[in-house]
């Protein structure tokens, strides 16, 4: 098969890393070419074509057309291969990163090329800001999403089996030496500290360990606004004394980090596949902390147990305020409401409202930095809050203490190294181009049934909906 790679850019993350296994997987059985917005670094190996019009948006106003971008991209195919390409295999297409792109893509079905669209992250999922408010999804070709939930939104959106397909990514074992991490008793998450990671959630967790642990955080983030959510949680950590060690992945080696760690911890409301559910098995070393059930369902009909992780960690309504949060929620629904494109009435937001905060409880999750700083501060301030939080979450008498853990481990690094390999992978990839480049499909996604799946105030979480704004 002659395949076509397409993505914005390569720089370091989690599609590039999926980029670098497909290309792994298929380079023995197949003829290859990457196509990408922006220079690969030298660490990318593989035949690449920089075609700037794939790029992010700039502010160039001499951007380049669609129509001139897909004939750069034409004449990079057949500059290799004569006759064409079998397919091209597109991904995160339909974030607006770059308001052309589905008119690139379009352009292309025009001159008969095969598409596959491989769906990594949603707009319609907490980035209104990348968001085709005007433009359809390309329709009559065929999607690939990496999840489960994924797949049954889609379905529901007006997709069909014959042309969606699951593409579970490759868990590669971190199987490493450690050679010194950090001189400590402590406790890892193993993250590039974006908001939806909600470490506050992990500071909290470090307020309960019951072995004098340190909690270590190992990335800062990139984005200007993660940044600054950061650099405001390092502050509250300086101010309140916490026993946290920041970027220590700036100075260690991860493998290090890891395998000297007691136990990994994960608290982030939103996954796309989930690495971190699977990963810290493969160094034998027990992950805690929250449960993702949308995403774990696939691991778990994999036979990987997550039942010792939690779904909630419930905190009083009346320790924030109530008034002052319906406010700030309400406001943040409209808000984002109206980025999509959605007007939303009082009485739906009300409903809602009394719904999440139901029994004088939230979920600590849907709150953002400023309600979680309040809420950890109560807990620095009165033991008689610390008893009322393991009082509703019986679990935090004993963070990452699960009965049985060895058994759990090696039942879990045996159930990932059998699902998530690279045999397996390749297998998929190869019976998906194939379905691609044989059967037809006529589709076409629904945006506001998408959006109804995604943007839905039972679990509206201001640390994912909202802008960072805390003064």
């Amino acid at each position: 098969m002659k395949i076509v790679f397409i993505h914005y850019h390569l720089k370091t993350g989690g599609v590039t890393t999926v980029l670098r296994q497909q290309i792994e997987s298929m380079l023995h059985t197949s003829d290859l070419l990457m196509l990408t917005g922006a220079p690969p670094d030298a660490s990318f190996p593989w035949e690449t074509v920089h075609i700037p019009g794939l790029g992010y948006d700039t502010s160039d106003p001499n951007r380049f057309e669609p129509e001139k971008v897909a004939a750069a991209i034409l004449q990079a195919i057949r500059l290799k291969w004569e006759g064409g390409c079998d397919l091209i295999h597109v991904h995160n297409p339909t974030l607006a990163k770059n308001k052309f792109f589905l008119k690139i893509l379009k352009t292309l079905q025009k001159e008969k090329i095969r598409l596959f669209l491989q769906i990594h992250d949603f707009a319609e999922d907490g980035r209104p800001l990348a968001y085709f408010s005007e433009d359809e999804y390309v329709s009559d070709c065929h999607y690939g999403v990496i999840n489960s939930r994924d797949y049954n939104i889609l379905l529901k959106a007006g997709l069909k089996k014959e042309g969606l397909h699951k593409i579970f990514n490759i868990i590669k074992p971190l199987n490493f030496k450690a050679t010194g991490a950090i001189s400590k008793n402590y406790v890892l998450y193993p993250v590039r500290a974006i908001r939806r990671k909600n470490i506050g959630e992990a500071f909290l967790l470090s307020l309960f360990f019951n072995h004098r642990e340190t909690l270590v955080i190992t990335l800062p983030p990139n984005s200007p606004v993660d940044i600054k959510s950061y650099e405001r949680w390092k502050a509250f950590v300086e101010e309140k004394h916490l026993d946290i060690i920041f970027d220590a992945g700036l100075t260690h080696e991860f493998s290090d980090l890891v395998l000297a760690a007691n136990f990994l911890i994960t608290t982030s409301i939103t996954e796309g596949f989930g690495f971190s559910f699977l990963e810290p098995w493969t160094a034998e070393k027990l992950l805690w902390g929250r449960r993702l059930p949308q995403i774990c369902q696939d691991f778990e009909k994999n036979g990987i147990r997550l039942d010792h992780l939690y779904s909630r960690l419930n905190v009083p309504v009346e320790w924030i305020g109530k008034e002052n949060l319906f406010e700030t929620w309400k406001s943040w629904v409209q808000k984002t409401g109206a980025m999509f494109d959605l007007a939303i009435d009082e009485t739906t937001i009300k409903s809602a409202f009394e719904k999440t905060t139901d029994k004088g409880i939230i979920d600590f999750g849907l709150l953002d930095e400023s309600f979680q700083k309040t809420i950890i501060s109560k807990i620095l301030s009165d033991s008689g809050n610390r008893d009322a939080l393991i009082h509703l979450n019986p679990y935090l008498s004993n963070p990452g203490d699960v009965p049985n853990k060895d058994p759990l481990i090696q039942n879990n690094l045996n159930a990932v190294a059998r699902h998530y390999n690279q045999i397996k992978y390749r297998k998929t990839l190869v019976d998906i181009y194939t379905r691609v480049i044989r059967d037809n499909v006529h589709q076409k996604i629904d945006k506001k049934i998408l959006l109804s799946e995604f943007f839905n105030l039972d679990n509206f979480s201001l640390l994912k909906w909202s802008f960072y704004a805390e003064k």
